[in-house]
């Protein structure tokens, strides 16, 4: 869903060394197997069976390890991240309708959560290059401040249609400034103490994403993980031994929805 094998050239602006992506390999199983958890647990596996835990335990994970490989993309791996949130709002596209198929409390338009990430690593990338003008001198400090406030405005609407709201739409953006900070910090004191500030609202903002203390839990210790591998832990990560197809990645999201959809449908569960 989220996976990007092109090559990377840093802006001219940037000058971050490229980490090692193996850690995304198995960042992919693991967010697959945390999100179908969730979703079986909430919408298939019967009420009787009390497994709500493990959906708002071990669930919630996927979010933020999908939100994590995107912001890792974003800023690693990739020449093109607009293009790259492209592919991700097509998987979204095609995922919405069974999506949509979904029961839910509220019959509101919901937009499922490929378009959180897509447009959150738009906004975080925008941001990145407007950043990246006003240091080589091309843009003013007033048309980068217009910028940024003008970005707002977008997040606060459309903060409102999709899956994880505005602190969905917020994670991704965060994310892409702390693990640059991070990554790109020396042993000097004070960058490594002005990067882990950065790292503050990553913590903060997960912590606000959930209800129950347990869900919180697993997602603050989820975007701890990501932001320590942006610190240099990506060396550590052996490789994954089965690589996953790229046709399973891609397809996963909205066939397991479609899946899922054909089981309520069969079982009178779409009423």
């Amino acid at each position: 869903m989220i996976s990007n094998t092109s090559p990377y050239t840093p802006p001219i602006a940037d000058a971050t060394p490229r980490p090692s992506s193996i850690w995304t390999g198995w960042g992919q199983w693991l967010a697959l197997a945390t999100m179908s958890l969730d979703h079986l647990t909430r919408y298939v596996l019967p009420e009787e069976w009390a497994l709500g835990w493990a959906g708002s335990s071990l669930g919630r994970i996927a979010f933020p390890l999908f939100a994590a490989m995107v912001a890792w993309h974003g800023l690693f791996n990739t020449r093109n991240p607009l293009r790259y949130a492209r592919r991700i709002l097509v998987i979204g596209l095609v995922a919405q309708l069974p999506f949509m198929l979904m029961p839910r409390a509220s019959d509101a338009l919901l937009l499922n959560v490929c378009f959180s990430l897509a447009a959150g690593l738009a906004w975080g990338a925008g941001l990145r290059e407007l950043l990246a003008r006003y240091r080589t001198g091309e843009l003013e400090s007033r048309w980068l401040a217009l910028g940024v406030m003008a970005s707002l405005p977008i997040w606060h609407l459309l903060g409102n249609w999709v899956e994880y709201g505005h602190q969905g739409l917020l994670l991704v953006p965060l994310l892409m400034l702390a693990m640059h900070h991070l990554n790109q910090a020396g042993e000097p004191l004070a960058q490594r103490l002005a990067a882990a500030a950065l790292a503050v609202p990553v913590l903060v903002l997960a912590g606000q994403m959930n209800a129950s203390d347990m869900a919180k839990s697993f997602t603050v210790v989820t975007c701890v993980a990501a932001l320590w591998l942006a610190a240099g832990a990506h060396r550590l990560a052996p490789t994954v031994p089965w690589a996953m197809p790229r046709r399973l990645w891609l397809a996963w999201y909205p066939g397991h929805f479609a899946l899922i959809a054909l089981w309520l449908w069969l079982s009178g569960g779409l009423g």
